[in-house]
């Protein structure tokens, strides 16, 4: 079966190339008809699993789609196709493998389909994810990028969110800080304050574990200006830490990070939460219950008072 596919395949690879030959009589090549036949081929391919030839025949037939003018975003979803190939094989091809896809993107660009090459880029950095977060970063804010200039900022602000994760995953703080910023501005732009102090909680967070704390103060304090944040149960949470956290209050900072409230944030800023030290850690730790008075005499069982947090906080 294999063996008569690629048959096959070779027979449209050979029609294909005599598509594109001219003569007396056919003064210009067949760019569609031989775009067709290395569509076919690379089918054929496929089948039978040659994938580093389906590969070549996918990149013909986008080839030549550019060269009619008038397929242009086909051509792009040739190079999709090409990028997945190359990044199913194996990882050291993940470079050759991300170059398919940026290039079908700009040919979605150029075809006036930027919706499409944002989508490209979306999907891209979901497959190099388990690969590359660094990669898969850079494939998230150039999608933002490509929807915030369409003013699409609400599937703009999606993308960041997922790029801004990953950087504390990498633990790029200085870089998560930045981008947060630019997140949390942006659901400012579109109203929906909300996301906005959940936002403001992961700055706080974020920019303690960076050790600044007046840059996670600030953060709070900018946030009153955002319709009903001050006195909300971010906020005062926000500004119970931040009050622990400068008076050295390990339990208080404790109870704070392990409230249901930043437990249950997205799964990096979660963990960001409970790994959470107060500097030094010299400040009011829970205390161990007296122990009880014992023996006949009554005199008081000797007792060692226990550090709950001789493990570390949180």
């Amino acid at each position: 079966m294999a063996a008569q596919k690629i048959n096959e395949a070779h027979e449209h690879m050979a029609k294909a190339e005599k598509c594109l030959k001219t003569s007396l009589t056919k003064w210009k090549p067949d760019f569609d008809s031989a775009a067709s036949e290395y569509a076919k081929a690379a089918v054929c391919f496929k089948n039978a699993k040659q994938y580093d030839q389906a590969k070549d025949a996918y990149l013909k037939e986008a080839e030549y789609h550019t060269e009619n003018k008038t397929a242009i975003e086909q051509a792009g979803m040739m190079m999709k196709v090409k990028f997945v190939f190359a990044l199913r094989q194996e990882q050291k091809k993940m470079p050759e493998a991300i170059q398919y896809i940026e290039k079908a993107c700009m040919m979605y660009m150029e075809n006036g389909t930027p919706d499409t090459a944002a989508m490209a880029l979306d999907r891209a950095g979901k497959l190099i994810e388990p690969l590359n977060l660094e990669k898969a970063v850079d494939l998230y804010q150039k999608a933002a990028g490509v929807y915030e200039n369409e003013d699409r900022l609400r599937q703009a602000v999606e993308l960041l969110g997922k790029a801004s994760r990953l950087l504390v995953r990498l633990r790029r703080l200085d870089d998560a800080a930045v981008a947060m910023q630019k997140e949390k501005n942006m659901y400012k732009e579109i109203e929906n304050f909300p996301m906005c102090f959940k936002k403001t909680t992961a700055q706080v967070l974020i920019h303690l574990h960076r050790g600044d704390f007046v840059a996670a103060d600030k953060c709070v304090r900018e946030s009153y200006s955002l319709p009903g944040y001050s006195g909300s149960e971010d906020c005062i949470a926000m500004e119970t830490l931040l009050q622990g956290y400068d008076e050295q209050d390990e339990d208080q900072v404790y109870r704070v990070c392990n409230s249901p409230l930043l437990k249950y944030m997205d799964n990096d800023y979660a963990k960001l939460a409970i790994s959470l030290r107060v500097p030094g850690g010299g400040g009011k730790k829970k205390k161990a219950p007296a122990a009880p008075q014992g023996g006949a005499s009554g005199a008081p069982a000797a007792a060692e008072e226990e550090d709950d947090y001789e493990g570390g906080l949180c």
